[in-house]
Protein backbone atom coordinates (compact mmCIF):
# COMPACT_ATOMS: atom_id res chain seq x y z
CA UNK A 1 0.00 0.00 0.00
CA UNK A 2 3.35 2.15 1.20
CA UNK A 3 4.43 1.69 -2.57
CA UNK A 4 1.05 2.23 -4.35
CA UNK A 5 0.65 5.47 -2.37
CA UNK A 6 3.98 7.25 -3.68
CA UNK A 7 3.24 6.19 -6.83
CA UNK A 8 0.30 8.01 -6.77
CA UNK A 9 2.12 10.55 -4.97
CA UNK A 10 4.59 11.40 -7.81
CA UNK A 11 1.66 11.49 -10.38
CA UNK A 12 -0.35 14.10 -8.42
CA UNK A 13 3.15 15.96 -8.10
CA UNK A 14 4.16 15.45 -12.05
CA UNK A 15 0.33 16.03 -13.10
CA UNK A 16 0.13 19.41 -11.44
CA UNK A 17 3.79 20.38 -12.00
CA UNK A 18 3.13 19.91 -15.37
CA UNK A 19 -0.62 21.81 -15.26
CA UNK A 20 0.70 24.86 -13.22
CA UNK A 21 3.81 25.70 -16.09
CA UNK A 22 0.77 25.96 -18.48
CA UNK A 23 1.45 28.34 -20.92
CA UNK A 24 -2.25 28.87 -21.31
CA UNK A 25 -3.04 28.59 -17.42
CA UNK A 26 -0.63 31.38 -16.98
CA UNK A 27 -2.35 33.49 -20.07
CA UNK A 28 -5.81 32.74 -18.52
CA UNK A 29 -4.48 33.59 -14.96
CA UNK A 30 -2.61 36.87 -16.31
CA UNK A 31 -5.41 37.84 -18.07
CA UNK A 32 -8.42 37.50 -15.10
CA UNK A 33 -5.94 38.86 -12.33
CA UNK A 34 -2.70 40.77 -13.97
CA UNK A 35 -1.61 42.73 -10.90
CA UNK A 36 -1.56 39.47 -9.04
CA UNK A 37 0.87 37.04 -11.61
CA UNK A 38 3.64 38.66 -10.03
CA UNK A 39 2.97 36.37 -7.25
CA UNK A 40 2.25 33.62 -9.61
CA UNK A 41 6.05 32.46 -9.84
CA UNK A 42 6.35 32.51 -5.76
CA UNK A 43 3.47 30.43 -5.49
CA UNK A 44 4.13 27.51 -7.91
CA UNK A 45 7.65 27.11 -6.29
CA UNK A 46 6.60 26.97 -3.21
CA UNK A 47 3.79 24.72 -4.06
CA UNK A 48 6.27 22.28 -5.75
CA UNK A 49 8.70 22.49 -3.05
CA UNK A 50 6.24 21.92 -0.31
CA UNK A 51 4.70 18.59 -2.68
CA UNK A 52 7.89 17.34 -3.21
CA UNK A 53 9.31 17.68 0.69
CA UNK A 54 5.86 15.96 1.49
CA UNK A 55 7.32 12.79 -1.24
CA UNK A 56 10.26 12.88 0.51
CA UNK A 57 9.08 12.61 3.91
CA UNK A 58 6.86 9.48 2.59
CA UNK A 59 9.88 8.49 0.97
CA UNK A 60 11.46 8.06 4.74
CA UNK A 61 8.79 5.87 5.83
CA UNK A 62 8.81 3.19 2.78
CA UNK A 63 9.81 0.01 3.63
CA UNK A 64 13.27 -0.78 2.81
CA UNK A 65 12.47 -3.82 0.25
CA UNK A 66 16.06 -4.37 -1.17
CA UNK A 67 16.01 -5.79 -4.58
CA UNK A 68 19.55 -6.24 -5.53
CA UNK A 69 22.17 -7.76 -3.45
CA UNK A 70 23.83 -4.86 -1.56
CA UNK A 71 27.74 -4.43 -2.18
CA UNK A 72 29.92 -1.90 -1.72
CA UNK A 73 30.22 -1.52 -5.41
CA UNK A 74 26.28 -0.73 -5.82
CA UNK A 75 26.66 1.71 -3.07
CA UNK A 76 29.94 3.34 -4.26
CA UNK A 77 27.90 3.87 -8.34
CA UNK A 78 24.91 4.86 -6.42
CA UNK A 79 26.82 7.77 -4.34
CA UNK A 80 28.70 8.63 -7.97
CA UNK A 81 25.37 8.85 -9.86
CA UNK A 82 23.74 10.98 -6.80
CA UNK A 83 27.06 13.37 -6.76
CA UNK A 84 27.12 13.57 -10.73
CA UNK A 85 23.31 14.73 -10.12
CA UNK A 86 24.29 17.33 -7.47
CA UNK A 87 27.07 18.61 -9.61
CA UNK A 88 24.94 19.11 -12.29
CA UNK A 89 22.36 20.91 -10.28
CA UNK A 90 24.37 23.49 -8.85
CA UNK A 91 26.24 23.74 -11.87
CA UNK A 92 23.06 24.77 -13.40
CA UNK A 93 22.04 26.97 -10.91
CA UNK A 94 25.01 29.57 -11.39
CA UNK A 95 23.40 30.26 -14.89
CA UNK A 96 20.17 31.81 -13.85
CA UNK A 97 18.91 34.37 -11.39
CA UNK A 98 18.25 32.52 -8.16
CA UNK A 99 15.24 35.47 -7.36
CA UNK A 100 13.99 34.96 -11.11
CA UNK A 101 13.58 31.75 -10.57
CA UNK A 102 11.88 31.91 -7.11
CA UNK A 103 9.46 34.44 -8.14
CA UNK A 104 11.19 37.32 -5.80
CA UNK A 105 12.81 39.50 -8.80
CA UNK A 106 10.82 42.87 -9.69
CA UNK A 107 12.11 43.33 -12.67
CA UNK A 108 9.59 42.62 -15.14
CA UNK A 109 10.47 38.94 -16.19
CA UNK A 110 8.57 39.34 -19.72
CA UNK A 111 11.30 42.01 -20.97
CA UNK A 112 14.13 40.79 -19.17
CA UNK A 113 14.01 37.46 -19.37
CA UNK A 114 16.72 35.68 -21.96
CA UNK A 115 17.21 31.93 -23.17
CA UNK A 116 19.69 30.56 -21.07
CA UNK A 117 22.01 28.37 -23.81
CA UNK A 118 25.58 28.98 -21.78
CA UNK A 119 27.27 26.89 -19.51
CA UNK A 120 25.72 23.41 -19.03
CA UNK A 121 22.72 24.57 -20.34
CA UNK A 122 25.03 24.61 -23.74
CA UNK A 123 25.55 20.76 -23.34
CA UNK A 124 22.05 19.64 -22.22
CA UNK A 125 18.39 21.23 -22.02
CA UNK A 126 17.11 18.96 -19.37
CA UNK A 127 19.02 18.48 -16.02
CA UNK A 128 18.36 15.33 -14.33
CA UNK A 129 19.98 12.71 -12.06
CA UNK A 130 19.21 9.27 -10.49
CA UNK A 131 19.38 7.99 -7.66
CA UNK A 132 20.80 4.35 -7.57
CA UNK A 133 20.27 2.41 -3.59
CA UNK A 134 18.74 -1.00 -5.54
CA UNK A 135 15.57 -0.54 -3.69
CA UNK A 136 11.51 -0.82 -4.41
CA UNK A 137 11.46 2.59 -3.80
CA UNK A 138 14.09 4.22 -5.40
CA UNK A 139 13.01 1.37 -8.33
CA UNK A 140 9.47 3.55 -8.08
CA UNK A 141 11.18 7.13 -8.09
CA UNK A 142 13.57 6.39 -11.55
CA UNK A 143 9.87 4.58 -13.22
CA UNK A 144 7.71 7.59 -12.34
CA UNK A 145 10.40 10.00 -13.38
CA UNK A 146 11.28 7.71 -16.44
CA UNK A 147 7.53 7.57 -17.65
CA UNK A 148 6.97 11.45 -16.77
CA UNK A 149 9.75 12.51 -18.73
CA UNK A 150 8.77 12.66 -22.33
CA UNK A 151 5.39 14.21 -21.35
CA UNK A 152 6.94 16.79 -19.09
CA UNK A 153 10.05 17.76 -21.79
CA UNK A 154 7.16 17.65 -24.61
CA UNK A 155 5.34 20.50 -22.68
CA UNK A 156 8.22 22.19 -21.60
CA UNK A 157 9.44 22.55 -24.90
CA UNK A 158 5.97 23.58 -26.06
CA UNK A 159 6.22 26.71 -23.57
CA UNK A 160 9.74 27.71 -24.54
CA UNK A 161 9.20 27.63 -28.08
CA UNK A 162 6.01 30.26 -27.20
CA UNK A 163 8.21 32.08 -24.87
CA UNK A 164 11.57 32.76 -26.84
CA UNK A 165 10.36 31.76 -30.29
CA UNK A 166 13.54 31.31 -32.99
CA UNK A 167 15.90 31.64 -30.23
CA UNK A 168 14.56 28.53 -28.85
CA UNK A 169 13.38 26.26 -31.74
CA UNK A 170 16.77 25.46 -32.64
CA UNK A 171 18.32 24.89 -29.19
CA UNK A 172 17.12 21.12 -28.96
CA UNK A 173 18.63 20.11 -32.12
CA UNK A 174 22.11 21.44 -31.09
CA UNK A 175 22.33 19.81 -27.24
CA UNK A 176 21.03 16.88 -26.02
CA UNK A 177 18.00 16.32 -24.06
CA UNK A 178 18.96 14.81 -20.37
CA UNK A 179 22.48 13.21 -20.90
CA UNK A 180 25.39 15.90 -22.06
CA UNK A 181 26.82 13.24 -24.77
CA UNK A 182 25.12 13.40 -28.21
CA UNK A 183 25.12 10.02 -29.49
CA UNK A 184 25.79 10.01 -33.55
CA UNK A 185 23.46 8.38 -35.70
CA UNK A 186 24.66 5.32 -37.20
CA UNK A 187 26.64 5.92 -40.79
Amino acid sequence: MANLLMILSWVLFYSLHTALASGKLKRFLEARWPQEMKWYRLFYTLFSTLLFIGILVQALFLPNQQLLKTSPYLSYAGYMLATLGVVLTSRSLKEISFSSFLGLSRKDIKSTETLVIRGIYGKMSFLGYFLVSGTVGALIHLSCLAVYLPFGIYYEEKNLLKKYGSAYSDYPKSVPAIFPIKLKKGH
